[in-house]
């Protein structure tokens, strides 16, 4: 197998076609045929479904087409670590966020970056924790930002912040006028909620479950942008940091309400794998996720969190 294989079949899934990928290659069709199909005995499996409107990956051909991404990626971090230079980093990173993250550090982080370390191209993807959590151990992010539930010790970690999570509701819903809530009742009422996969949904439960609580009437929503329609009909409150919903928070449509007997709270952190080396581009970028963590703590720009 050889690493022109790899990015010859990426080629062909992301264009959908052997000829817009021959074009887009500079290289012949036919030869391009001739790679695949001998990328193809090597595995044993047939990758891609030809027809006359283009082609399709087969179950197989979708497995490893992560793979070759995440292969391809490690190779381009390979050739970038040697040409680094530590005092100028440059070249690409990649660091997930989760979705209730990305609204509190995405644009300052953005823009710090632009300014610090201008040959960095740093390309943000947001996703849900779990989701984070396997491509960072397939090699096909850098870094990730994720929630420590305990389960991280396949990672190097740096603390970021302890975040809170407040009960968060229309502005003319029952409790919205009160200055906080307890746990019991904010659980006592109709809560919209990621799924279990999400890693703020483990750490209600297991706060509710310590509490002697339990979490009962729930509709459960993993966009946050259906979550913030599903809040602004009436349909329920939510349990989640302020960064999420806080422009709705702002202008007044919704308010965001500490939780006490007990509070709720998550650690997040930034994780990269313990296998796969940091070239110096993503070692800087670490190191300034890190420092706009705390700098919009100390801002009060990121309600809700205080620095670890």
């Amino acid at each position: 197998m050889e690493l022109r294989q790899l990015r010859y079949f990426v080629a062909i899934v992301d264009h959908g076609s052997l000829s817009r990928a021959a074009l887009v290659l500079h290289v012949a069709q036919p030869a391009l045929t001739q790679q695949l199909r001998q990328l193809e005995d090597e595995l044993g499996v047939q990758l891609l479904h030809r027809s006359a409107q283009g082609v399709l990956s087969t179950d197989a051909g979708k497995v490893f087409y992560q793979h070759a991404l995440a292969i391809l990626k490690q190779v381009a971090d390979a050739q970038a670590a040697v040409v680094q230079s530590a005092e100028r980093p440059s070249g690409s990173v990649t660091l997930g966020l989760p979705h209730s993250i990305s609204g509190a550090l995405a644009l300052p982080l953005l823009s710090a970056i632009r300014e610090r370390y201008p040959e960095i191209t740093l390309q943000l993807t947001e996703e849900l924790t779990g989701n984070l959590a396997e491509q960072l151990r397939a090699g096909r992010v850098n870094l990730a930002v994720l929630l420590d539930d305990g389960q991280l010790g396949g990672f190097a970690t740096t603390p970021l912040v302890e975040e809170e999570l407040r009960y968060i509701c229309r502005a003319d819903a029952p409790l919205a006028q009160r200055a906080s809530v307890t746990l019991r009742e904010a659980l006592d009422t109709t809560l919209i909620l990621p799924g279990a996969q999400h890693g703020v949904r483990p750490r209600i439960e297991s706060t509710a479950r310590a509490a002697g609580l339990q979490v009962r009437d729930v509709i459960e929503i993993n966009s946050i942008a259906i979550l913030k329609s599903a809040i602004l009909a009436g349909m329920g409150a939510t349990l989640l940091p302020v960064a999420p919903l806080l422009a709705e928070v702002e202008r007044g449509a919704m308010r965001a309400l500490p939780i006490f007997d007990p509070a709720i709270a998550r650690t997040v952190v930034l994780c990269n794998s313990r296998n796969i080396p940091l070239t110096n581009a993503a070692t800087a970028v670490s190191r300034l996720v890190a420092q706009v963590a705390h700098d919009l703590c100390a801002s009060g720009a990121w309600i809700g969190a205080r620095p670890l």
